[in-house]
């Protein structure tokens, strides 16, 4: 098993992060519907879709791609999370374009960056029911891991871990952000689609490296 992949056969991964939000759409929207608008599943479809379309026939690298999927969801899919998703894969894109070869500790700064970039946008923190409470987590046990010199899948499967025990935390907090923020101690109880996503988005990357690493 390798510890890095290659920047240039990222393609799959890519891929696959697309089918996961494809085949989670109605999930999401489910999620959504309890406590926001119900559209969060559909306008992730929208531009994770768009965007598998448009590299379906391009030799495209993992950073080239996240660059590539981060501006189509900030520029032409609604709701609030296109801007949110659209900063992380940016500025994920941005810390990891010159690297040939991506390894663990180059993906957790990646995804640190992406978190700062984040929150130079928006004022949640870990705690308020957002996708914060995934990618604040899984990126920390991806730089944990990566400063103890983990294997690559043993590392992303605690990143995975890490990100599903995040998600799932966002179900006893009350939403401080956003439509649900509104329906105060109403809103707990239930999962925050944000953070949901981010859950699946991240499970799908991780899956697609190992794939890549084998």
């Amino acid at each position: 098993m390798m510890n890095t992949f290659k920047n240039a056969s990222g393609k799959s991964v890519l891929l696959a992060m697309v089918k996961a939000i494809q085949s989670n759409k109605a999930y999401l929207g489910e999620v959504d519907g309890l406590i926001g608008d119900g559209d969060h599943g559909m306008n992730m479809n929208k531009g994770f879709t768009v965007f598998g379309q448009r590299i379906a026939d391009k030799d495209i690298s993992f950073t080239e791609g996240l660059d590539e999927l981060g501006t189509i969801l900030m520029t032409e899919i609604g709701g609030s999370m296109g801007p949110i998703y659209g900063t992380i894969f940016i500025d994920m894109a941005e810390a990891g374009e010159d690297l040939k070869e991506i390894t663990l500790e180059n993906l957790g700064n990646m995804l640190e960056v992406g978190l700062n970039g984040l929150q130079q946008i928006v004022e949640a923190k870990v705690g308020d029911k957002t996708l914060i409470d995934t990618l604040y987590p899984a990126t920390e046990s991806l730089k944990s891991d990566a400063a103890v010199g983990k294997e690559f899948k043993a590392a992303l499967e605690n990143m995975k871990a890490a990100a599903e025990k995040g998600k799932n935390s966002t179900k006893d907090m009350v939403a401080k952000f956003g439509r649900s923020s509104r329906l105060g101690e109403r809103s707990r109880g239930v999962l925050d689609a944000g953070a949901t996503s981010c859950c699946i988005i991240l499970t799908a990357m991780a899956d697609g490296i190992v794939e890549v690493l084998s």
